[in-house]
């Protein structure tokens, strides 16, 4: 399934985040994909309140059985989150366990098979 994608623009107030993480409930609950990409090239420069924003919109997912996933992040974003300890699968990076494209496992002649 193609994950949907919900367009972040500009720094949420306060008062939006709780419309932001219904709509990645209902999201999760309409496509059943298990995971909303979150596209964040609009949400301004990173701080306090994009990294709040993110870590709800992330357990507000997690309760609902899916997960988020960041596309477009600035380098200076995912620093932040970084810093703060928070990971975030960010789109075209590899995921965890998988080679990345265009990488082939090569054997050794005498290696022992698995």
């Amino acid at each position: 399934m193609t994950p949907t994608v919900l367009v972040l623009a500009g720094p949420a107030a306060r008062e939006e985040v709780a419309g932001l993480c219904e709509d990645v409930r209902g999201l999760l609950a309409a496509t059943r994909a298990g995971v909303v990409v979150c596209d964040v090239r609009g949400l301004g420069p990173p701080g306090l309140g994009a990294v709040d924003l993110l870590a709800r919109l992330q357990l507000t997912a997690r309760r609902a059985g899916g997960r988020i996933r960041l596309r477009g992040a600035d380098p200076a974003l995912a620093a932040v989150l970084d810093l703060v300890g928070l990971r975030f699968e960010m789109e075209g990076e590899v995921e965890q366990g998988e080679p990345a494209l265009g990488v082939e496992e090569a054997v050794e002649p005498g290696d022992p098979p698995l």
